[in-house]
């Protein structure tokens, strides 16, 4: 199986493009147990053929695919409805090709799609893409989970280390509640469900909502 989601991380924000626009269609590359949030980066290892002509073909035209995940239990996504619809499109930033033909690339998050057909279905998948626009249906109750999320992770501890002080100053410095709910569902969600959850949800206040409950779950107080 093609590419691989790693471990969350803690990635430095990386400026976007100020005049991207994504396109209304866009390749499609199906993985299991990978959710691409907006901003959020993802490294991948090219192998198979069809997605060597995919990466082929987004590098000639705007630079840009999708990451869709595979259903549970599914081994190979033979027919579309074995993989979820609402996805992460991400921008290439960086690709290398090796000897081989295989390719090691980094894909940055750029925004929430859902698929409205397919264009093409072979050698791999084109589809036709819905924006999801971000929204902030109550802006106060997003300002006050921020703040509680912002709390919860000056104390919390992953796998017996504080988070990076990078991170937890990071999260104080970003006002918007879509950027912070990104950041914060990338870097510390991990379960493949719940992400799969964070990647669906335009709203940033039902997301925070959604990653308040989860953090005070996996991580409680005290």
């Amino acid at each position: 199986m093609d590419g691989a989601w790693c471990a969350p991380s803690f990635p430095p924000a990386i400026p976007m493009p100020t005049a991207l626009t994504i396109p209304s269609e866009a390749p499609v590359m199906v993985l299991p147990g990978a959710v691409l949030l907006p901003n959020g980066i993802m490294p991948l290892r090219i192998f198979e053929p069809r997605y060597r002509a995919m990466l082929a073909w987004a590098l000639e035209h705007d630079r840009m695919f999708c990451i869709a995940q595979m259903k549970p239990e599914i081994s190979e996504a033979v027919t579309e409805d074995q993989f979820f619809h609402t996805a992460g499109i991400g921008l290439i930033s960086a690709s290398v090709t090796q000897p081989d033909g295989t390719s090691h690339l980094m894909l940055q998050g750029i925004a929430r799609v859902r698929f409205e057909g397919f264009a093409q279905t072979k050698p791999f998948r084109i589809a036709r893409i819905r924006i999801l626009a971000p929204i902030v249906s109550d802006a106060e109750e997003a300002d006050a989970l921020m703040e509680e999320i912002r709390e919860r992770c000056s104390v919390l501890r992953v796998n017996g280390a504080p988070l990076p002080e990078s991170f937890t100053e990071m999260l104080g410095k970003v006002t918007d509640a879509d950027a912070f709910a990104d950041a914060v569902g990338h870097s510390l969600i991990s379960d493949v469900g719940e992400r799969q959850l964070l990647i669906e949800e335009p709203d940033a206040t039902a997301r925070l909502r959604i990653i308040a409950q989860l953090l005070r779950g996996q991580f409680p107080e005290g």
